[in-house]
């Protein structure tokens, strides 16, 4: 490989999309670990005048919401895995049996993003001899490293996380005062959720401002509405 190749591939290693698969799961696993272990804690601690239901109810929800994270994003992810797979399995087929279809079709798409006809024939031509299906795969699928789907990363992504993201209202459950507990969960949770919400944005290299103003609305929402429940029903819980 050329001193050239290796620099081309380490600048787009830098761009911020390729980890835009596994940053998803984990952003999504956290968010969820901190703002449903964190509404339950709150909606509980708004009925009960004792500690051990909140923090039964609690580690419940953290145990539960984890492995419902992980084979949740494993069956989902899978299953755009099995699309793909019976799209690549078409198009092999399709390759062996009308191949200059296919040569076609890739010299169309090629001068649909600008190239002059014969141009894009001759870029379809070269491709095909190098690579055919890698070619109609990348340009004609829209599967790349990228995009492509990994169940096993995604689930322990998205579990891993969500772990995480549940311990931190946990421990607030464990330590702190039981008078106004509801109180306290709401702050600290909303806390996790700002650090979140910044350290996914800088690692994902989009604006910190925004992402910080999106999780402290829905987050305090879905506090609230779960605080709100407790007080309704007002149920003495011990």
């Amino acid at each position: 490989m050329s001193e050239t190749t290796k620099n081309i591939d380490n600048y787009l290693d830098n761009h911020y999309i390729h980890r835009s698969n596994w940053l998803r799961a984990a952003v999504l696993g956290a968010n969820d670990g901190i703002l449903s272990t964190a509404s339950l804690a709150i909606g509980i601690a708004a009925a009960s005048d004792i500690r051990e239901p909140i923090v039964l109810a609690t580690l419940a929800g953290l145990v539960a919401g984890a492995l419902s994270m992980a084979a949740g994003e494993y069956v989902s992810v899978s299953s755009q895995t099995d699309v793909e797979k019976a799209d690549i399995d078409r198009e092999i087929i399709e390759l062996k049996e009308t191949p200059e279809i296919e040569l076609q079709l890739l010299a169309a798409i090629y001068e649909k993003r600008g190239l002059k006809k014969e141009t894009a024939l001759t870029v379809a031509k070269e491709l095909t001899a190098k690579d055919a299906l890698g070619a109609h795969i990348r340009d004609e699928l829209g599967l790349n490293e990228i995009s492509k789907a990994k169940p096993m990363q995604a689930a322990f992504a998205s579990g891993a996380a969500f772990t995480i993201g549940g311990i931190l209202p946990l421990i607030v459950t464990l330590f702190l005062p039981l008078n106004n507990m509801e109180y306290s969960l709401y702050g600290f949770a909303l806390f996790f959720l700002i650090v979140l919400g910044a350290l996914a944005a800088k690692t994902g290299g989009s604006s910190i401002k925004k992402a910080i103003i999106r999780i402290t609305f829905w987050g305090t929402v879905a506090m609230g509405l779960t605080a709100m429940v407790g007080y309704l029903f007002n149920v003495n819980i011990g």
